[in-house]
């Protein structure tokens, strides 16, 4: 019997845990005296392994066993053992989170690796083995594009150029495209079976929110794009494949053992025997359909980590663009948003938001997201053009979905206002736009709280050359003062905010680590030297 991938540590409270392993086989998986049976998806196996009886604010070894024969930590390795760190009353007031997006995996062709750098959350993984223990992060925030489906590695065209049993003879499935769960299967393997990777991945508690990389290239742009994309032959095995794939190998580990055994699709899956496909695939239909101008399944998330609170939001698949009312999330959504960032606020000394793509760019391409969005809201000839744009230019981020825009900086001021206590930051954690950046947002008034939007992009990636001056100058003030006079005169109203940059643009592979002591916190970005260890490129006071 084989461990195929994983462990993955994901989420952990105060006394829980979960595990999450793929092995080659039906079997049964044992962690620290907990066990779980494996669940089958197109002949690929998965356990969950939800443990329970931890003590708060410790420090646990674990090992993995497979019908009783241990088959992690694997033989003769040199990392370091494996622990589920749990957090408690003794470390409410603290908290250090690691975050980052877009890491595409090695390749072995040495030219492009030379090109894409080194890996940042691998160098981390190298310095994390000698820190000890104590000073671990609390969680692992992964913001989007854990794979890369649709720029795909020379070893995977490869392989979906043989096809398997002659699936690809038919013409109706292009060459490079990924179209089934098993395809999606190898790519995570190759993904996270970095060794390095593979072992922080086992010791880090690890959130995941996916971005169109995960599925393909400007993934839910509008609604033309869905109607162009849903024409062709292959979509619809494709956005399946896609969906039950990121539900298996990314949401299910999001969920607690609490959430897990209250989820009615993970309970049918858990008792069905024999394959799930079936079920996932009437899942990712559902997921991807809307129903009264909502989606099917939330993706979004919440974990509470002391008096700090993480929420996911699912800024991709949440997207309402069938219905011709243009939303980043739809009503319902929304309205848990809003629950979430309210409930017992005062309780709470750092909000963090996560969202894979930045409600705050810099403000001239904001701008002219925004133009171009009431630009394709028109018809005739111009609305045509506006929408051309739109997916070329990838213009399809929070200011291109204005009204969702708004109430997101609507819910953020009113949580930084709400109560003579309220958060003493709130920070929109975020990737995809290939630099990284802090930016603080002013929505004038007497609060307290500090606002900010923290993106760190890529984490393992590289930005072509004529895209950093462009970058650079979207920042510019004065060309900002011009742009913002350019969208009111396109019917955008006045913003309830401003902004201006703390750090960056910072380009290259980078890591960022959101460290918060009491009402304190601060954000520090680094990137790898060539002997691989990490330095310090900037760091940030929050408060």
């Amino acid at each position: 019997m084989t461990l195929l991938l994983g462990p993955v540590l994901r989420h952990v409270g105060e006394t829980t845990a979960t595990v999450w392993v793929q092995t080659d086989a039906p079997a049964e998986v044992t962690v620290l005296g907990c066990s779980a049976r494996t669940f089958e998806v197109e002949d690929c196996h998965y356990a969950l392994v939800p443990v329970q009886g931890l003590a708060a604010d410790s420090v646990t070894e674990y090992t993995v066993q497979i019908d009783g024969v241990t088959a992690w930590p694997e033989p003769e390795s040199d990392f370091p053992p494996s622990v589920i760190k749990t957090r408690g009353p003794a470390t409410a007031d603290r908290l250090r989170v690691i975050f980052g997006s877009c890491r595409y995996p090695k390749t072995g062709v040495a030219k492009l690796d030379d090109k894409l750098g080194l890996d940042a959350l691998d160098c981390y993984a190298t310095r994390l083995t000698a820190m000890p223990t104590q000073e671990w992060p609390d969680a692992l925030l992964l913001l989007g594009d854990q794979v890369y489906a649709d720029e795909l590695t020379p070893e995977a065209r490869e392989h979906l150029a043989g096809g398997r049993s002659g699936r690809r003879s038919a013409g109706t499935r292009p060459p490079d495209e990924v179209v089934s769960f098993t395809e999606y299967e190898r790519l995570y393997r190759h993904t996270w079976g970095d060794p390095e990777i593979r072992w922080i991945l086992s010791t880090l508690p690890t959130a995941m929110i996916f971005d169109d990389h995960d599925i393909r290239d400007d993934w839910n742009t509008s609604a033309a794009w869905r109607a162009e994309v849903n024409a062709m032959p292959w979509w619809r095995d494709r956005i399946r494949a896609g969906l039950a794939s990121y539900w298996v190998y990314q949401h299910l580990g999001n969920l607690s053992p609490t959430e897990l055994a209250a989820d009615e699709d993970y309970q049918k899956v858990l008792a069905t025997d024999g394959d799930c496909w079936p079920l996932l695939a009437e899942l990712a239909d559902r997921a991807d359909s809307e129903v009264d101008g909502d989606k099917g399944l939330r993706f979004s998330f919440r974990w509470d980590l002391g008096r700090s609170r993480l929420i996911m939001v699912d800024s991709r698949n949440a997207r309402i663009l069938d219905s011709g009312d243009r939303k980043m999330l739809g009503d319902r959504e929304f309205q848990w948003l809003e629950e979430q960032v309210n409930d017992e606020l005062e309780t709470v000394d750092h909000l963090l938001i996560g969202s894979s793509l930045p409600w705050l760019l810099p403000p001239v391409l904001g701008d002219l997201q925004t133009i171009n969005e009431i630009a394709a809201n028109r018809d005739g000839l111009r609305g045509k053009l506006g929408e051309k744009i739109r997916q070329t230019a990838d213009l399809e981020h929070w200011p291109a979905f204005l009204n969702s825009f708004l109430r997101l900086s609507e819910l953020i001021n009113s949580a930084a206002t709400r109560s003579s206590r309220g958060p003493a930051t709130i920070s929109v954690l975020s990737g995809d736009v290939h630099h990284s950046y802090a930016a603080r947002a002013d929505f004038g008034g007497s609060s307290t709280t500090r606002i900010h939007q923290l993106v760190c992009s890529p984490v393992h990636n590289y930005v072509p050359g004529p895209l950093k001056p462009a970058l650079k100058l979207s920042w510019s003030p004065r060309l900002a003062r011009v742009s913002r006079r350019w969208a009111r005169r396109n019917g955008s109203p006045d913003l309830p905010m401003t902004w201006r940059n703390l750090s960056g643009p910072l380009f290259g592979n980078t890591i960022a680590s959101l460290e918060a002591d009491g009402r304190t916190a601060e954000v520090i970005f680094e990137q790898p030297l060539d002997n691989g260890d990490l330095t310090s490129v900037t760091t940030v006071a929050l408060t």
